[in-house]
């Protein structure tokens, strides 16, 4: 759900709009710790050691870094990133996911209007650091920064003449920066965008019916959100396009990271079970069918009917097979039901799929545990998605560009108890597990985990009232930066092979591929 990416990256990463967050300590002395000692946290109360912080006992699975592949990448997001970025190096982080702000790059949407030079530049100071940290840069060319121009003069995605000025922004950033970028990601999370956009009206641009909400001043939730993917998934293709035809020199990849939950049918019966596989067209295969296939899935073209727009023949040549990765964001799961009283009078996306989705329910005695307002803690589920991923697919080659948990803000919390996130290692503990189980038992080719998030962020529509960090921001002081116990889990179980240092026994990290990259 942080500029990084969304949900989460902290301010300037999530929105990337503001400049760099104050922070305390100086640059010489976080790279004095990483370099005296891995396993030292640096936060604004001092230098917290973390060679002493106990795994999690293992349970079906030993994990740890070394558990996954060789190349597996591991990493992070956040803002304020020249102390950051050497923070996420001390937690032996490997790569470092962030967006640009189109916006901040060309003010006025098209590239003819000019260029922001110290906008570019920006984004090169982090590049450069993050060359200088030997971290890779898994870089987001849209994460919902839609110019404020393009919306007042076509409607944004709503319009169809986004695609070649979004495919001009995307050439700027390949000339720019692309001999410095190893993975560029297209678009984050776009049901997300269209969902809470166009068909909620809880995100910018802020369009619904007025039956959804009568605080939409426009929108159709029936139509719209169907018109904005369509030109979402034909800007992702325009610029894969070119990035293919232009730029293979770079020797870079592209792919999209997109989010879902995993639904689980309420009951046994089979109208449930087609319910959920609704469900799952509607989330995910709305988009992974188009860039796998070149169309969308057979259930939301008999459901949507004439609302529902269609490829051309080019078009769906353009999509199929338009990545050569697929980012995943996931967070929770759901049961979903079948819905046999849709209301025909007043038909929206939601409703489209005759299935309704429910984290509340209660089935076989178990019910999803909840996290946050949204947020229910299902790890099986992330083994079932990635494993539906392979089957459904043709077995992508995957990074995990987002995966955490929230926890409830609370002012009154002395800084020393929040920082105490027991339930956030669990969850990263057993997540990880589940992905591991799908390499190792399934063959799934997933080659990375970002977590979400390296520090507390503002989140889009909640602001500061959830924290999913693995730092502590102090809102009250500066924002100063404290390591949360789940920093010190994650640096210990990230902790890199020396030749002067005797190793303990990891049930974590050394069950991964050596491969796989962890990052933020």
């Amino acid at each position: 759900m942080a500029f990084v990416f969304r949900r989460g990256l902290v301010v300037l990463v999530v929105a990337l709009i503001n400049a760099a967050l104050v922070v305390a300590t100086s640059l010489a002395t976080a790279a004095e710790i990483s370099s005296s000692n891995p396993l030292l946290l640096r936060g604004e109360e001092g230098v917290r050691d973390c060679s002493q912080y106990p795994y999690v006992a293992p349970t079906t699975l030993p994990t740890d870094r070394f558990s996954f592949p060789p190349d597996f990448v591991f990493g992070t997001a956040t803002a304020a990133y020249q102390e950051d970025i050497i923070r996420m190096k001390n937690m032996n982080m490997d790569a470092y996911r962030f967006s640009i702000s189109w916006s901040r790059i060309i003010p006025y949407g098209k590239r003819s209007t000019g260029v922001n030079k110290e906008g570019i530049e920006f984004y090169h100071r982090i590049l450069d650091l993050l060359d200088e940290q030997d971290m890779d840069a898994y870089v987001t060319i849209f994460h919902w920064t839609t110019p404020q121009a393009l919306e007042a003069e076509y409607g944004g995605f709503l319009s169809r003449d986004i695609v070649s000025d979004f495919k001009d922004f995307a050439d700027l950033l390949f000339e720019e920066y692309g001999s410095k970028v190893s993975k560029w990601i297209t678009l984050n999370e776009p049901w997300t965008y269209t969902i809470k956009g166009y068909e909620e009206g809880m995100f910018a641009p802020g369009r619904c019916s007025v039956w959804v909400d009568r605080a939409c001043r426009a929108g159709n939730s029936a139509v719209e959100p169907y018109i904005v993917t369509h030109n979402l998934l034909l800007a992702h293709a325009a610029a894969v396009q070119l990035y293919r035809q232009k730029y293979q020199e770079q020797k870079g990849e592209i792919g999209m990271t997109l989010c879902t939950f995993w639904f689980e049918p309420y009951s046994d019966k089979i109208e449930d079970i087609d319910a959920a596989q609704r469900s799952m067209d509607f989330m995910y295969g709305w988009y992974m069918d188009p860039i796998t296939y070149g169309n969308y899935p057979r259930s939301m073209i008999d459901l949507v009917g004439s609302r529902l727009p269609n490829f051309t023949t080019e078009e769906s040549k353009l999509l199929k097979g338009s990545y050569d990765f697929l980012g995943l964001n996931y967070y929770t799961g759901y049961y979903s039901r079948n819905n046999p009283d849709v209301d025909p009078h007043h038909p929206r996306y939601r409703t489209d799929s005759g299935a309704i989705m429910d984290g509340t329910l209660t089935r076989n005695y178990v019910k999803l545990y909840k996290a946050s307002r949204w947020l229910y803690i299902y790890p099986e589920g992330f083994r079932y998605l990635l494993n539906y991923t392979k089957d459904t697919y043709r077995n992508p080659t995957i990074y995990i560009t987002e995966n955490g948990v929230s926890d409830e803000d609370d002012p009154s919390k002395p800084i020393q108890e929040a920082i105490k996130d027991q339930r956030r290692i669990d969850y990263y503990h057993s997540h990880l597990q589940n992905v591991l189980m799908s390499i190792r038992n399934y063959n799934v080719t997933v080659k990375g985990f970002f977590a979400w998030s390296y520090a507390d962020n503002y989140e889009w529509s909640d602001g500061y009232t959830y924290r999913f960090g693995l730092y502590y921001i102090d809102y009250k002081e500066k924002l100063l930066r404290y390591p949360k116990d789940s920093a010190c889990w994650f640096t210990a179980f990230l902790e890199k092979p020396s030749p002067k240092v005797q190793h303990r026994a990891r049930p974590i990290r050394a069950a991964l591929p050596r491969s796989l990259h962890l990052g933020y």
